[in-house]
């Protein structure tokens, strides 16, 4: 399962109740901050998650509205907060004015207090753990190269104790090695080989994030399926004009694009000021009645329904 915490959740610039852009990730022991809007650092503090572990920072793109809050994190793990290294992920265009902000104006000359690295990616798998790979996709937003972003778990084949114990498998370190994949030797001289004891394999969780997005038809591929779609909802379909000049969605084009793809759930940020948040989810939840919008420390918990 993933885990995931909004911690900014308003379009382009922050209202009173939301702030920019910016979601925490989390997998066992792994975090991934997507997107770092201004004022970040602060949200991270009072959602009461700290700093610890936050080696991984993913860009969508370089609009100043999602990375802005770089500046005011880097300078805090200067003064007051050690994490062993940084990485940070995104597009190559973003990663240059990324590289201007940090190296320019926060550090002029000085060290980071850590190992930094801007690791620019294309779309594929650019990170894979133990039983999870991240990868990138293309997104269209006007005048920017940008990326989203597939959480998936691997697929695997559920060990069935009922079969070990027919078998007469004794728990401990040879059902151990036939859920890793290897066969077995008991004492009587059998041979039990993994095909044995284990189910029909089930595919991970799948957890999509979509940044600012202009269109939907490029999505519908890699969303298909997805037991969680996090993407914008910026405008209502009245202003479905203005939406298109300024290459963000409507909340309808959203619930369009997560009934078509068959999604599991909706989740709506990136919201303009103009609107009622009820609007927005009335206008969703015409189409697509698993939809949330969410606010700022929201935290939802994205599993596979078996």
């Amino acid at each position: 399962m993933f885990e995931i915490t909004f911690l900014g959740t308003s379009a382009s610039a922050p209202s009173v109740k939301r702030g920019l852009s910016a979601q925490l990730v989390k997998h066992n022991e792994y975090r991934f901050l997507i997107d770092c809007g201004e004022g970040t650092q602060r949200q991270i503090l009072q959602a009461g998650l700290g700093f610890k572990r936050l080696n991984h920072i993913l860009i969508t793109h370089g609009h100043l509205d999602h990375i802005l809050g770089l500046a005011g994190l880097l300078s805090t793990f200067m003064r007051w907060e050690t994490i062993d290294h940084l990485e940070i992920y995104g597009p190559r265009s973003a990663l240059e004015r990324i590289d201007d902000l940090l190296t320019r104006v926060v550090l002029r000359g000085a060290r980071p207090p850590m190992p930094l690295t801007l690791i620019p990616i294309t779309p594929g798998v650019f990170f894979e753990g133990d039983d999870f790979r991240v990868s990138a996709f293309p997104v269209h937003h006007r005048g920017s190269e940008s990326l989203g972003y597939l959480f998936e778990e691997r697929s695997r084949r559920p060990f069935l104790p009922e079969k070990a114990d027919a078998l007469g498998v004794p728990a401990g370190p040879l059902r151990r090695d036939l859920v890793e994949g290897r066969a077995v030797h008991l004492p009587d001289g059998r041979t039990i080989t993994p095909d044995m004891v284990l189910g029909e394999e089930r595919p991970g969780t799948r957890l999509v994030h979509v940044g600012d997005c202009g269109e939907t038809e490029s999505l519908l591929g890699v969303v298909s399926g997805a037991d969680g779609l996090v993407i914008e909802a910026t405008y209502l379909e009245e202003e479905r004009e203005m939406a298109h000049q300024f290459s963000h969605l409507t909340a309808r084009m959203a619930a369009e694009l997560a009934q078509r793809a068959g999604v599991k759930a909706l989740y709506l940020t990136h919201l303009s000021r103009r609107y009622r948040e009820k609007d927005v989810l009335a206008e969703a939840q015409s189409l697509f009645p698993n939809t949330i919008v969410v606010r700022d420390f929201d935290t939802f918990i994205i599993k596979r329904n078996e």
